[in-house]
């Protein structure tokens, strides 16, 4: 019997780097970035729902010309705060909750079906890839306070996907204690809650700057997704 997934997308950001611009909405290849993000889990037939979390384009947007299993919640006033309004929206009973940021466009399939297992075996999973740059930590006047071994550090992604009910006693205790973490997993962490990292690819960017619009076309222009 196949696991149910329901997948949370926040994308209510207001893209103060991008200059104001709707990051979910901007185009690549003909598609918005959006669309891009939805695709690998719209082609899988264990997503039973989507809620995407957006801002003031809510309105200018229909979602059913997508996908009927896609709908929209209210944005909240942080990335904590969209997860957990769409997280309110599910209609389904869906045992699996995913949630992939809407300005991440090219979520690998294999790391969706890997996280996605992850989940369904009672495990918290990260698609992410390891750290390739030294990283320092940092105190006040930007002096530098330690520096980790690259070895155990990964760069955390999205899609992020967990238990249902573990989920839903993370964001219920994120609130309780008045937090809004800006990486889902770290609720899960707090509860004691195993989750474990899922390697994925550098291509699985965020648009985050004008410049990741560059490198995004380059990969769909050159094949790479």
């Amino acid at each position: 019997m196949t696991t149910a997934v329901a997948l949370l997308v926040p994308a209510a950001g207001v893209g103060a780097r991008m200059g104001g611009l709707s990051k979910p909405f901007l185009e690549l290849g003909g598609r918005s970035v959006l669309e891009w993000a939805l695709s690998p889990f719209l082609a899988r037939t264990d997503v039973a729902e989507v809620v995407v979390a957006l801002g003031a384009e809510a309105a200018a947007w229909d979602p059913g010309r997508l996908d009927p299993r896609v709908r929209t919640a209210r944005g909240g006033s942080s990335r904590f705060g969209s997860v957990a309004n769409a997280l309110e929206r599910l209609e389904t009973d869906a045992s699996i909750v995913a949630v992939h940021d809407g300005a991440r466009p090219f979520p690998p399939p294999d790391a969706v079906d890997a996280c996605i297992r992850l989940a369904t075996a009672g495990v918290g999973a990260v698609a992410g890839v390891p750290a390739v740059d030294t990283i320092k930590r940092v105190g006040d006047r930007q002096v530098i306070e330690g520096t980790p071994p690259r070895t155990e550090l990964w760069y955390a992604q999205t899609p992020q996907v967990f238990p249902r009910d573990l989920f839903e006693r993370a964001v219920a205790h994120a609130r309780a204690g008045g937090t809004a973490p800006t990486d889902d997993a770290s609720m899960v962490e707090r509860l004691g809650a195993e989750v474990r990292m899922v390697e994925s690819a550098a291509t699985n960017l965020k648009i985050t700057r004008p410049e990741d619009i560059v490198t995004a076309e380059i990969l769909i222009a050159r094949g790479f997704v």
